[in-house]
């Protein structure tokens, strides 16, 4: 079958060990199951593996891709969880042995996929294949993010960091959804217009000063907005950060969080549970991904490429 696969990684050349060709016929093992993918989702974490963050060198070579929709074997349409637990473990998030798709397992840069038949969840006719390759990751942290982790109510004030990428499209169009007050940041004037369009309040330059303090932030960025995030938040106030693409947090203002009790909380993709509802969610309310480029798998490389450069404002799809 044809693949996308990480044979080698280099931190300062990714797209160095980025493969494309024929790979052997996933062989699901018991309680696992084969899923015919028709599309499939870009996420930083395969640049990461590519940069040789979170693999170790005996896993490669390994298929990349986290997310996925397609057809299973009963003729079900189907969305992907990504995350592998232990069966007995209740929230497979804090499984300290889960893992990823394409992390110790085959990803979904491929025409099939193996994977565990309780990662399956029922794919609504209102969706898309392409659309539903968008939640398995970013728009499924998104979703815990504003409605477990924040523990706002509706009229409560957001501010995402960094709008453009998967999570902070995915935070915008779900919390203006919910009914939050949503103002996002971006260097880019013409990613604050985006955002605008795709139901942001109010935009701003990045690192640039409030007209008010915000109920929460939900960062994904970290060193380059990490201070903006603390000062923008109003005493009592809560981070939720998911990520940091552009380097690891700086040092935490202590005095700042303990004198103001501020609340720092960490988020990490969701349940299948909660993938499960998240759909329903967006089948509800009509809200959908926002889908910077669509291409064909053998053209995986440009999407990457696009990727690497920040060059996408919502999520890249490959067809297969």
């Amino acid at each position: 079958m044809f693949a996308v696969t990480a044979t080698q990684t280099d931190p300062d050349n990714p797209l160095k060990g980025l493969t494309l060709g024929e790979r052997p016929e996933p062989e699901p093992r018991d309680g696992w199951t084969t899923v015919t993918v028709r599309a499939t989702s870009l996420n930083h974490h395969d640049l990461w593996t590519l940069k040789g963050v979170g693999i170790s060198q005996d896993r490669l070579p390994i298929v990349l891709g986290c997310d996925a929709a397609g057809v299973a074997e009963d003729g079900r349409e189907v969305i992907v969880h990504a995350v592998i637990g232990t069966p007995v473990h209740g929230d497979e998030t804090l499984d300290p042995r889960r893992t990823l798709l394409s992390e110790q397992h085959d990803g979904t840069f491929a025409e099939r996929v193996a994977v565990p038949v309780g990662n399956l969840v029922p794919k609504p006719a209102a969706l898309s294949f392409a659309e539903a390759a968008c939640l398995p990751t970013a728009w499924l942290t998104a979703y815990r993010m504003l409605f477990e982790k924040a523990e706002l109510e509706p009229g409560s004030t957001v501010l995402v960091q960094g709008a453009g990428g998967g999570v902070a499209t995915a935070l915008i169009a779900l919390g203006r959804a919910g009914g939050f007050r949503v103002w996002a940041t971006s260097r880019s004037a013409a990613k604050r217009e985006r955002a605008l369009e795709l139901g942001a309040d109010r935009v701003f330059e990045s690192g640039a000063r409030l007209p008010e303090r915000v109920d929460a932030v939900m960062e994904t960025v970290g060193l380059a907005t990490w201070d903006h995030s603390l000062s923008a938040l109003r005493p009592g106030g809560r981070i939720v950060i998911s990520g940091a693409t552009s380097g690891q947090v700086a040092p935490t203002k202590l005095a700042q969080v303990y004198f103001l009790q501020k609340s720092i909380v960490g988020s990490t993709m969701g349940t299948r549970e909660q993938l499960a509802r998240l759909a329903v969610f967006l089948e509800q309310t009509g809200v959908r991904p926002v889908i910077d480029r669509e291409l064909p798998l053998d053209r995986a490389v440009e999407g990457f490429s696009a990727m690497l450069a920040g060059d996408q404002f919502g999520k890249v799809v490959f067809t297969v």
